[in-house]
């Protein structure tokens, strides 16, 4: 038996994810975001949601000005004298909140839905899969803003417009493997026994509708971020003492003719390179399960 054979399945996969040096770095990069955010606090020389701390003689300031706190604004301040530094690790830490808390629900929500659709047939399926599509017949930044009018602003509010608006595409993919899996002989041998049709269903169909389901998530989480961005950047998200990397942008927005370039661009900047670095390693993880897409 060779050395691979008694590897680990993790150890497998990541032994074939390391390979793509890309995928590697991304991932270094989304890990590093990730503690910055998480260590903001710590990391930064203020606090850019405590409105007693901030001057509105310190506004539009560009990189490397000494403001009136005494120390120096990096990347400089944006119009509410906020040191943009301390907003960007901060908004950042928002967008990746949000982007799990949605992803996660919408995943667990989404694969109910879809597996109890494939598992339980006739009129449910039909019902269920015709309410999915004609959800994903909607583009999601259009229910999302729907969404977020009806229920206002606040973190548990848009995240539970993200979710509403994401958790179709969970569920169509737990549907298709589940479907496909429902056919089987193993499901249909587990189903000839006294075992309970929800045990049936968690322990032979949900483990074999992981895979793809995992890719989906690693997709949603980056599409939840950037629908959030949207949103906070339309006026449409957090309120503004809190402002997240969209709306950074959108209060930097009408200074990007007058030369205050910093103020929309630096927030830009991280969130593309957080975005796209999700998208790299969910598109390797896509790879890695799909052997027809390996390259």
């Amino acid at each position: 038996m060779s050395a691979s054979d008694t590897q680990s399945p993790l150890r497998l996969f990541w032994r074939e994810f390391s390979e793509n040096k890309f995928a590697v770095g991304s991932l270094v990069v989304v890990v590093l975001l990730a503690v910055v955010a998480f260590l903001a606090p710590l990391l930064v020389p203020q606090d850019p949601y405590n409105l007693e701390l901030l001057s509105l003689l310190d506004a539009r300031r560009p990189p490397g000005f000494v403001g009136s706190g005494g120390y120096v604004h990096v990347l400089g301040t944006d119009p509410q004298g906020r040191d943009l530094l301390s907003a960007i690790f901060y908004g950042l830490r928002i967008s990746i909140i949000i982007g799990l808390a949605a992803g996660a629900i919408a995943l667990v929500l989404g694969t109910i839905v879809g597996i109890f659709a494939a598992y339980a047939g006739g009129w449910i399926e039909t019902v269920l899969m015709r309410v999915i599509d004609l959800q994903l017949s909607f583009p999601a930044i259009l229910l999302a803003l729907v969404l977020v009018a009806l229920l206002g602003q606040g973190k548990g509010q848009l995240i539970a417009a993200l979710v509403a608006a994401q958790y179709a595409y969970f569920a169509r993919t737990a549907y298709g493997a589940a479907k496909a899996e429902r056919r089987k002989d193993y499901v249909e041998a587990a189903l000839a026994t006294p075992l309970a049709g929800y045990k049936v269903a968690v322990r032979h169909l949900l483990p074999n509708c992981m895979p793809p389901l995992i890719v989906v998530a690693t997709v949603q989480i980056a599409n939840a971020i950037s629908l959030e961005a949207t949103l906070s950047f339309l006026g449409l998200g957090l309120p503004v003492t809190e402002p997240s990397l969209g709306m950074l942008i959108s209060n930097g927005f009408p200074y990007m003719m007058s030369g205050r370039y910093w103020i929309s661009v630096f927030p830009g900047i991280a969130l593309i390179i957080l975005i796209v670095a999700i998208n790299v390693v969910g598109d390797q993880i896509r790879d890695q399960f799909n052997p027809r897409l390996r390259k």
